[in-house]
């Protein structure tokens, strides 16, 4: 078992998961209570990478992140190298990818929260954002725990795009789905199932985690 490309798979999922609940939940609030007639449009920029292939939208991040995009001639001013084929790029376009998987559990869970809290707390005179850590946070977090769970797996499992924005760079951006397909195209059946194999026990965990969170199986 490659243990490099597990790990590096292991670090972009937990920075992903932890930059999503930072970026996913004001998003996330926003789609949640907005009363904007045109929401629909934003809802659906944020839910397209759920149904674009993975190529397409590798594609058009790897152009985005080209030397000759805003993005790609900002990044290789400041820092001196391309934003494409790095582990900071692959972040970002993961970050897009299972943008998703975080933001739509995060609004659902908004949502479900009581109307009445939230005017009575308005009411008292406490601020819309200490409302949101004290009212909104504690009501959702199950919401909030299954968008986490999500994006990690999501991410931690994510090939296409990887594979078009970051390449096949050992160390850089080699992830453990790379590793699996690389295993198999050498015929390296073995490695290649104990890496599957420990993928679809990450899997099964995640679900069991989602599930459990959500039923309250723990109450009696």
């Amino acid at each position: 078992m490659n243990w490099q490309a597990l790990a590096l798979s292991i670090k972009l999922a937990v920075i992903v998961s932890g930059a999503l609940l930072v970026i996913g939940m004001p998003i996330a609030y926003w789609i949640a209570y907005s009363r904007w007639r045109w929401k629909f449009l934003v809802e659906s920029v944020v839910a397209l990478p759920m149904v674009l292939p993975p190529t397409v939208l590798g594609f058009y991040l790897l152009v985005g992140m080209g030397p000759r995009s805003p993005v790609g001639r900002l990044w290789l001013r400041v820092f001196g190298h391309t934003l494409s084929f790095t582990f900071e790029g692959l972040v970002l376009a993961s970050l897009i990818y299972s943008l998703p998987f975080a933001v739509q559990p995060f609004a659902a869970a908004f949502r479900s929260v009581d109307r009445q809290l939230m005017n009575a707390s308005a009411t008292l005179g406490v601020s819309r954002l200490r409302t949101f850590a004290r009212v909104i946070v504690p009501l959702s977090y199950a919401g909030i725990v299954t968008g986490l769970v999500l994006s990690f797996a999501h991410t931690l499992g994510e090939f296409g795009v990887v594979l078009m924005v970051g390449g096949n760079i050992p160390g850089v951006t080699r992830t453990v789905s790379i590793d699996i397909y690389d295993q198999v195209q050498s015929l390296n059946y073995a490695v290649a199932n104990q890496t599957a194999l420990l993928l679809l026990a990450v899997s099964f965990v995640t679900l069991s985690v989602v599930y459990a969170v959500n039923r309250k199986v723990w109450v009696l």
